[in-house]
Protein backbone atom coordinates (compact mmCIF):
# COMPACT_ATOMS: atom_id res chain seq x y z
CA UNK A 1 0.00 0.00 0.00
CA UNK A 2 1.49 2.96 -1.43
CA UNK A 3 1.55 6.70 0.10
CA UNK A 4 1.24 9.95 -1.63
CA UNK A 5 3.05 12.69 -0.05
CA UNK A 6 -0.21 14.04 0.93
CA UNK A 7 -1.19 10.91 2.64
CA UNK A 8 2.42 10.09 4.92
CA UNK A 9 2.17 13.87 6.29
CA UNK A 10 -0.86 13.47 7.69
CA UNK A 11 -0.49 9.85 8.97
CA UNK A 12 2.81 11.42 10.32
CA UNK A 13 0.91 14.20 12.17
CA UNK A 14 -1.70 11.93 13.63
CA UNK A 15 1.13 9.43 14.62
CA UNK A 16 3.21 12.49 16.90
CA UNK A 17 -0.29 13.88 18.35
CA UNK A 18 -0.35 17.46 19.22
CA UNK A 19 -1.04 19.71 22.01
CA UNK A 20 -4.34 19.05 23.75
CA UNK A 21 -3.96 15.69 22.55
CA UNK A 22 -1.94 14.31 25.19
CA UNK A 23 -4.13 11.54 26.20
CA UNK A 24 -4.16 9.85 23.04
CA UNK A 25 -0.44 9.99 22.63
CA UNK A 26 -0.84 8.10 26.60
CA UNK A 27 -2.91 5.36 24.75
CA UNK A 28 -0.75 5.05 21.49
CA UNK A 29 2.17 4.76 24.05
CA UNK A 30 0.88 2.24 25.73
CA UNK A 31 -0.29 0.47 22.74
CA UNK A 32 3.58 0.10 21.62
CA UNK A 33 4.59 -0.82 24.84
CA UNK A 34 1.90 -3.84 25.23
CA UNK A 35 2.93 -4.97 21.41
CA UNK A 36 6.52 -4.60 22.64
CA UNK A 37 6.07 -6.76 25.93
CA UNK A 38 4.25 -9.28 24.55
CA UNK A 39 6.40 -10.19 21.82
CA UNK A 40 9.36 -9.83 23.78
CA UNK A 41 7.55 -12.32 25.91
CA UNK A 42 6.65 -14.85 23.46
CA UNK A 43 10.35 -14.72 22.00
CA UNK A 44 11.50 -15.39 25.48
CA UNK A 45 9.39 -18.19 26.13
CA UNK A 46 9.62 -19.82 23.14
CA UNK A 47 13.43 -19.48 22.80
CA UNK A 48 13.67 -21.11 26.44
CA UNK A 49 11.40 -23.72 25.76
CA UNK A 50 12.90 -24.98 22.49
CA UNK A 51 16.42 -24.63 24.17
CA UNK A 52 14.97 -26.74 27.33
CA UNK A 53 13.91 -29.31 25.35
CA UNK A 54 17.44 -29.11 23.07
CA UNK A 55 19.57 -29.13 25.45
CA UNK A 56 18.00 -31.74 27.56
CA UNK A 57 18.03 -33.92 24.40
CA UNK A 58 21.64 -33.31 23.67
CA UNK A 59 22.68 -34.51 26.95
CA UNK A 60 20.70 -37.04 27.34
CA UNK A 61 21.03 -38.53 23.47
CA UNK A 62 25.42 -37.29 24.26
CA UNK A 63 25.34 -39.96 27.50
CA UNK A 64 22.62 -42.70 26.31
CA UNK A 65 23.21 -42.42 22.67
CA UNK A 66 20.16 -42.51 20.38
CA UNK A 67 18.69 -45.89 21.34
CA UNK A 68 19.74 -48.76 23.64
CA UNK A 69 19.88 -52.29 22.80
CA UNK A 70 19.08 -53.96 26.32
CA UNK A 71 19.13 -57.86 26.63
CA UNK A 72 16.51 -59.41 29.28
CA UNK A 73 17.44 -60.78 32.40
CA UNK A 74 20.30 -58.03 32.35
CA UNK A 75 23.08 -59.82 30.25
CA UNK A 76 23.64 -60.23 26.84
CA UNK A 77 25.53 -62.87 26.08
CA UNK A 78 27.58 -63.60 22.26
CA UNK A 79 27.55 -59.84 22.32
CA UNK A 80 30.67 -59.18 19.82
CA UNK A 81 28.33 -61.06 17.37
CA UNK A 82 25.63 -58.75 18.17
CA UNK A 83 27.96 -55.35 18.61
CA UNK A 84 29.24 -56.14 14.76
CA UNK A 85 25.55 -56.83 13.39
CA UNK A 86 24.68 -53.51 14.70
CA UNK A 87 26.84 -51.50 13.77
CA UNK A 88 26.97 -52.74 9.83
CA UNK A 89 23.21 -51.54 10.18
CA UNK A 90 22.24 -49.04 7.43
CA UNK A 91 21.77 -45.48 9.53
CA UNK A 92 24.22 -46.93 12.54
CA UNK A 93 26.96 -44.77 12.92
CA UNK A 94 28.33 -46.18 16.19
CA UNK A 95 27.93 -48.95 18.43
CA UNK A 96 29.24 -49.56 22.24
CA UNK A 97 29.12 -52.27 24.70
CA UNK A 98 27.53 -50.65 28.36
CA UNK A 99 27.51 -51.68 31.66
CA UNK A 100 24.94 -49.99 33.94
CA UNK A 101 23.48 -51.07 37.05
CA UNK A 102 22.41 -49.11 40.36
CA UNK A 103 24.43 -50.27 43.21
CA UNK A 104 25.66 -47.90 46.60
CA UNK A 105 28.78 -46.09 47.41
CA UNK A 106 30.17 -44.83 50.68
CA UNK A 107 32.53 -42.39 52.11
CA UNK A 108 33.45 -41.26 55.08
CA UNK A 109 30.09 -42.91 56.54
CA UNK A 110 27.87 -41.39 54.03
CA UNK A 111 26.11 -43.49 51.74
CA UNK A 112 24.29 -42.80 48.73
CA UNK A 113 22.52 -44.36 45.99
CA UNK A 114 24.43 -44.92 42.67
CA UNK A 115 24.70 -45.75 38.32
CA UNK A 116 27.40 -47.74 37.90
CA UNK A 117 28.16 -47.50 34.25
CA UNK A 118 30.63 -49.78 32.91
CA UNK A 119 32.20 -48.19 29.58
CA UNK A 120 34.65 -48.56 26.87
CA UNK A 121 37.76 -46.51 26.69
CA UNK A 122 36.56 -44.51 23.98
CA UNK A 123 33.36 -43.38 25.69
CA UNK A 124 35.52 -42.47 28.80
CA UNK A 125 37.51 -40.04 26.40
CA UNK A 126 34.68 -38.51 24.98
CA UNK A 127 33.60 -37.09 28.70
CA UNK A 128 37.18 -35.39 28.77
CA UNK A 129 35.06 -31.97 27.85
CA UNK A 130 32.92 -32.28 31.34
CA UNK A 131 35.96 -33.03 33.57
CA UNK A 132 35.68 -30.09 36.18
CA UNK A 133 38.61 -31.51 38.13
CA UNK A 134 41.35 -34.26 37.96
CA UNK A 135 41.90 -36.24 34.62
CA UNK A 136 39.99 -38.68 32.80
CA UNK A 137 42.61 -40.22 31.22
CA UNK A 138 43.57 -42.33 34.58
CA UNK A 139 40.55 -44.55 33.88
CA UNK A 140 42.20 -47.96 32.64
CA UNK A 141 41.54 -50.81 32.78
CA UNK A 142 42.63 -52.58 36.77
CA UNK A 143 43.89 -49.24 37.32
CA UNK A 144 40.83 -48.82 40.30
CA UNK A 145 39.97 -45.67 39.32
CA UNK A 146 37.06 -43.87 38.69
CA UNK A 147 35.05 -41.27 37.60
CA UNK A 148 31.94 -39.62 39.20
CA UNK A 149 29.78 -36.66 38.91
CA UNK A 150 29.88 -33.59 40.76
CA UNK A 151 26.65 -33.26 42.47
CA UNK A 152 27.57 -36.78 43.88
CA UNK A 153 30.88 -35.71 44.95
CA UNK A 154 29.33 -32.90 46.87
CA UNK A 155 26.47 -35.05 48.44
CA UNK A 156 29.33 -37.44 49.77
CA UNK A 157 32.05 -35.21 50.59
CA UNK A 158 35.01 -36.66 47.85
CA UNK A 159 37.18 -35.29 46.26
CA UNK A 160 39.69 -35.74 43.33
CA UNK A 161 42.42 -38.37 45.05
CA UNK A 162 40.09 -39.39 47.61
CA UNK A 163 39.03 -43.42 47.82
CA UNK A 164 35.20 -44.42 47.57
CA UNK A 165 33.63 -47.73 48.31
CA UNK A 166 31.39 -49.09 46.07
CA UNK A 167 29.09 -51.99 47.73
CA UNK A 168 27.51 -54.75 45.39
CA UNK A 169 25.07 -56.69 47.49
CA UNK A 170 24.99 -59.46 44.94
CA UNK A 171 28.18 -60.73 46.42
CA UNK A 172 29.65 -64.32 46.90
CA UNK A 173 28.03 -66.92 49.09
CA UNK A 174 29.83 -68.07 52.15
CA UNK A 175 29.03 -71.26 55.08
CA UNK A 176 27.34 -68.02 57.00
CA UNK A 177 25.55 -66.75 53.65
CA UNK A 178 25.35 -63.99 51.05
CA UNK A 179 28.08 -61.24 51.90
CA UNK A 180 28.25 -58.04 49.97
CA UNK A 181 31.29 -57.04 47.70
CA UNK A 182 33.15 -54.34 48.28
CA UNK A 183 35.79 -52.92 46.39
CA UNK A 184 37.59 -49.60 47.14
CA UNK A 185 38.41 -47.25 44.00
CA UNK A 186 40.40 -43.83 43.92
CA UNK A 187 38.71 -40.95 42.59
CA UNK A 188 40.22 -39.62 39.28
CA UNK A 189 38.17 -37.26 38.15
CA UNK A 190 34.58 -35.58 38.58
CA UNK A 191 32.47 -34.85 35.84
CA UNK A 192 29.38 -32.74 35.06
CA UNK A 193 27.02 -33.64 32.72
CA UNK A 194 24.62 -30.50 33.52
CA UNK A 195 21.66 -33.08 34.02
CA UNK A 196 21.13 -33.11 37.78
CA UNK A 197 19.95 -36.52 37.87
CA UNK A 198 23.20 -37.90 36.04
CA UNK A 199 25.50 -35.40 38.00
CA UNK A 200 24.12 -36.84 41.30
CA UNK A 201 24.24 -40.58 40.81
CA UNK A 202 26.71 -41.56 37.80
CA UNK A 203 30.07 -43.54 38.79
CA UNK A 204 32.16 -44.06 35.66
CA UNK A 205 34.79 -47.05 35.25
CA UNK A 206 36.43 -48.59 32.72
CA UNK A 207 33.84 -51.99 31.22
CA UNK A 208 36.52 -54.35 32.45
CA UNK A 209 36.37 -53.32 35.86
CA UNK A 210 32.37 -53.04 35.64
CA UNK A 211 32.26 -56.39 34.93
CA UNK A 212 34.92 -57.53 37.68
CA UNK A 213 32.99 -55.44 40.74
CA UNK A 214 29.51 -57.31 39.34
CA UNK A 215 31.09 -60.67 38.66
CA UNK A 216 29.02 -61.27 35.24
CA UNK A 217 32.21 -62.60 33.83
CA UNK A 218 32.73 -61.56 29.69
CA UNK A 219 29.29 -60.22 29.44
CA UNK A 220 27.42 -57.31 28.88
CA UNK A 221 24.04 -55.46 29.75
CA UNK A 222 23.53 -53.23 26.66
CA UNK A 223 24.31 -51.82 23.74
CA UNK A 224 24.50 -47.71 23.37
CA UNK A 225 24.10 -46.73 19.58
CA UNK A 226 23.98 -43.32 17.73
CA UNK A 227 22.39 -42.87 13.71
CA UNK A 228 23.08 -40.34 11.56
CA UNK A 229 19.40 -39.25 12.60
CA UNK A 230 18.32 -39.22 16.18
CA UNK A 231 14.30 -38.69 14.50
CA UNK A 232 14.74 -41.36 12.98
CA UNK A 233 16.87 -43.93 15.52
CA UNK A 234 13.99 -46.40 15.85
CA UNK A 235 13.03 -47.29 12.31
CA UNK A 236 16.96 -47.59 11.79
CA UNK A 237 16.86 -50.04 14.19
CA UNK A 238 13.73 -51.95 13.58
CA UNK A 239 15.65 -54.65 11.57
CA UNK A 240 17.87 -55.28 14.90
CA UNK A 241 14.80 -55.68 16.90
CA UNK A 242 13.01 -57.95 14.61
CA UNK A 243 16.59 -60.47 15.18
CA UNK A 244 17.27 -59.98 19.00
CA UNK A 245 13.23 -60.45 19.30
CA UNK A 246 13.58 -62.81 22.72
CA UNK A 247 16.84 -62.00 23.53
CA UNK A 248 16.86 -57.95 24.03
CA UNK A 249 14.40 -55.23 23.58
CA UNK A 250 15.47 -52.25 21.50
CA UNK A 251 14.66 -48.67 22.63
CA UNK A 252 15.02 -45.34 21.22
CA UNK A 253 15.68 -42.21 23.11
CA UNK A 254 11.95 -41.28 22.23
CA UNK A 255 10.43 -44.00 23.97
CA UNK A 256 12.98 -43.75 26.89
CA UNK A 257 12.03 -40.50 27.25
CA UNK A 258 8.57 -40.22 26.19
CA UNK A 259 6.77 -38.89 29.18
CA UNK A 260 9.22 -35.86 29.68
CA UNK A 261 9.36 -35.24 26.28
CA UNK A 262 5.59 -35.04 25.47
CA UNK A 263 4.95 -33.19 28.58
CA UNK A 264 7.52 -30.38 27.59
CA UNK A 265 5.97 -30.38 23.85
CA UNK A 266 2.21 -29.57 26.09
CA UNK A 267 3.61 -27.27 27.98
CA UNK A 268 5.33 -25.11 24.64
CA UNK A 269 2.14 -25.50 22.71
CA UNK A 270 -0.46 -23.55 25.93
CA UNK A 271 2.21 -20.83 26.71
CA UNK A 272 2.38 -19.97 23.01
CA UNK A 273 -1.63 -20.30 22.68
CA UNK A 274 -1.99 -18.35 26.35
CA UNK A 275 1.06 -15.57 25.39
CA UNK A 276 -0.56 -15.27 21.73
CA UNK A 277 -3.48 -13.82 23.86
CA UNK A 278 -1.59 -10.95 25.22
CA UNK A 279 -0.58 -10.16 21.41
CA UNK A 280 -4.33 -10.01 20.80
CA UNK A 281 -5.14 -7.78 23.95
CA UNK A 282 -2.20 -5.20 22.27
CA UNK A 283 -4.18 -5.35 19.12
CA UNK A 284 -7.22 -4.12 21.13
CA UNK A 285 -5.30 -1.32 22.61
CA UNK A 286 -4.10 -0.50 18.82
CA UNK A 287 -8.09 0.00 17.92
CA UNK A 288 -9.01 1.88 20.92
CA UNK A 289 -6.21 4.19 20.33
CA UNK A 290 -7.44 4.67 16.93
CA UNK A 291 -11.21 5.32 17.64
CA UNK A 292 -10.23 8.12 19.78
CA UNK A 293 -7.88 9.24 17.07
CA UNK A 294 -10.72 9.05 14.58
CA UNK A 295 -13.41 10.68 16.95
CA UNK A 296 -10.98 13.44 18.27
CA UNK A 297 -9.93 14.24 14.43
CA UNK A 298 -13.90 14.31 12.84
CA UNK A 299 -13.60 17.53 11.91
CA UNK A 300 -10.24 17.25 10.31
CA UNK A 301 -11.45 14.69 8.36
CA UNK A 302 -14.65 16.18 7.08
CA UNK A 303 -12.15 19.28 5.70
CA UNK A 304 -10.15 17.09 4.25
CA UNK A 305 -13.14 15.28 2.35
CA UNK A 306 -14.11 18.73 1.33
CA UNK A 307 -10.51 19.75 -0.08
CA UNK A 308 -10.73 16.53 -2.42
CA UNK A 309 -8.96 13.23 -0.29
CA UNK A 310 -11.07 10.53 -1.54
CA UNK A 311 -11.82 8.15 0.92
CA UNK A 312 -9.58 5.20 -0.29
CA UNK A 313 -6.69 8.24 1.21
CA UNK A 314 -8.21 8.72 4.49
CA UNK A 315 -8.17 4.44 4.91
CA UNK A 316 -4.71 4.47 3.83
CA UNK A 317 -3.80 7.39 6.34
CA UNK A 318 -5.68 5.73 9.27
CA UNK A 319 -4.42 2.06 8.84
CA UNK A 320 -0.70 3.24 8.37
CA UNK A 321 -0.93 5.08 11.69
CA UNK A 322 -2.06 2.48 13.82
CA UNK A 323 0.23 -0.36 11.78
CA UNK A 324 3.13 1.84 12.49
CA UNK A 325 2.45 1.48 16.28
CA UNK A 326 1.75 -1.86 16.03
CA UNK A 327 5.71 -2.64 13.72
CA UNK A 328 7.77 -0.22 16.56
CA UNK A 329 6.08 -2.42 19.05
CA UNK A 330 7.11 -5.88 17.38
CA UNK A 331 10.19 -3.80 16.39
CA UNK A 332 11.14 -3.14 19.80
CA UNK A 333 9.74 -6.42 21.24
CA UNK A 334 11.96 -8.46 19.19
CA UNK A 335 14.83 -6.12 20.24
CA UNK A 336 13.74 -6.63 23.95
CA UNK A 337 13.42 -10.18 23.82
CA UNK A 338 17.02 -10.87 22.35
CA UNK A 339 18.22 -8.86 25.23
CA UNK A 340 16.81 -10.79 27.62
CA UNK A 341 17.43 -14.01 26.42
CA UNK A 342 21.39 -12.88 26.19
CA UNK A 343 21.85 -12.01 29.70
CA UNK A 344 19.45 -14.85 30.69
CA UNK A 345 21.21 -15.94 33.50
CA UNK A 346 22.69 -12.93 34.96
CA UNK A 347 18.92 -11.66 34.87
CA UNK A 348 18.20 -15.06 37.08
CA UNK A 349 20.79 -14.55 39.63
CA UNK A 350 19.87 -10.91 40.54
CA UNK A 351 16.41 -12.25 41.15
CA UNK A 352 17.30 -14.68 43.04
CA UNK A 353 19.59 -12.48 45.35
CA UNK A 354 16.71 -9.79 45.77
CA UNK A 355 13.93 -12.32 46.53
CA UNK A 356 16.20 -14.87 48.13
CA UNK A 357 14.76 -17.69 46.38
CA UNK A 358 16.34 -19.94 44.29
CA UNK A 359 13.98 -19.73 40.84
CA UNK A 360 16.72 -22.49 39.18
CA UNK A 361 16.82 -25.34 41.37
CA UNK A 362 18.62 -28.14 39.23
CA UNK A 363 16.60 -30.74 41.25
CA UNK A 364 13.56 -29.55 39.71
CA UNK A 365 14.48 -28.29 36.28
CA UNK A 366 16.94 -30.90 35.44
CA UNK A 367 19.58 -28.85 33.84
CA UNK A 368 22.08 -26.34 36.20
CA UNK A 369 21.45 -23.44 33.57
CA UNK A 370 18.94 -21.76 32.09
CA UNK A 371 18.94 -22.58 28.26
CA UNK A 372 17.70 -20.49 25.18
CA UNK A 373 17.58 -21.88 21.71
CA UNK A 374 15.89 -19.36 19.38
CA UNK A 375 14.31 -20.70 15.93
CA UNK A 376 14.55 -18.38 13.40
CA UNK A 377 11.04 -19.97 12.14
CA UNK A 378 9.34 -19.20 15.19
CA UNK A 379 10.55 -15.89 15.56
CA UNK A 380 9.02 -14.84 12.24
CA UNK A 381 6.04 -16.49 13.05
CA UNK A 382 5.36 -14.48 15.95
CA UNK A 383 6.60 -11.12 14.63
CA UNK A 384 3.87 -11.36 11.79
CA UNK A 385 1.34 -12.66 14.04
CA UNK A 386 1.99 -9.56 16.07
CA UNK A 387 1.81 -7.29 12.45
CA UNK A 388 -0.96 -9.31 11.06
CA UNK A 389 -3.24 -8.63 14.25
CA UNK A 390 -1.83 -4.96 14.40
CA UNK A 391 -3.40 -4.25 10.45
CA UNK A 392 -6.48 -6.07 11.66
CA UNK A 393 -6.93 -3.91 14.59
CA UNK A 394 -6.68 -0.84 12.27
CA UNK A 395 -9.49 -1.54 9.59
CA UNK A 396 -12.47 -0.58 11.86
CA UNK A 397 -11.08 2.68 12.62
CA UNK A 398 -10.11 3.27 9.28
CA UNK A 399 -13.32 2.43 7.40
CA UNK A 400 -15.06 4.63 9.96
CA UNK A 401 -13.00 7.39 9.21
CA UNK A 402 -13.16 6.85 5.66
CA UNK A 403 -16.47 6.67 5.65
CA UNK A 404 -17.09 9.81 7.60
CA UNK A 405 -20.20 12.24 6.06
CA UNK A 406 -18.56 15.99 5.84
CA UNK A 407 -21.84 17.44 5.33
CA UNK A 408 -23.24 16.03 8.64
CA UNK A 409 -19.94 17.14 10.63
CA UNK A 410 -19.61 20.75 9.10
CA UNK A 411 -23.36 21.25 9.29
CA UNK A 412 -23.01 23.62 12.12
CA UNK A 413 -19.56 24.98 11.33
Amino acid sequence: MLLSPFEWTISKRYMLPGKGEGFIALVAGISVGVVMLSVALLVVVMSVMNGFRAELLDKIVGLNGHAIVQAYGGRLDNWQNILQDIRKTPGVTSASPLIEQPLLVTFNGRVEAVLVRGNTSEDIRGLGDKVVAGDISMLKPDAGEVAIGVRLAENIGAQVGDTITIINPAGRSTPFGQVPRQVGYRVAAVFEIGVYDYDKAFVVMPIADAQTLMLIGDTIGMIEVTTDDADSAGEYLEPVARRLAGQAVVNDWKTINASLFEALEVERVAMFFALSMIVLVAAFNILSSLVMLVRAKTRDIAIMRTMGATRRSLLKIFVTAGFTVGAIGTGGGLLLGFLILAFRQGIVNVIQVVTGQNLWDPSVRFLTTLPSRPDPVEIVGIALLALILSFLATLYPAFKAASTDPVQVLRYE
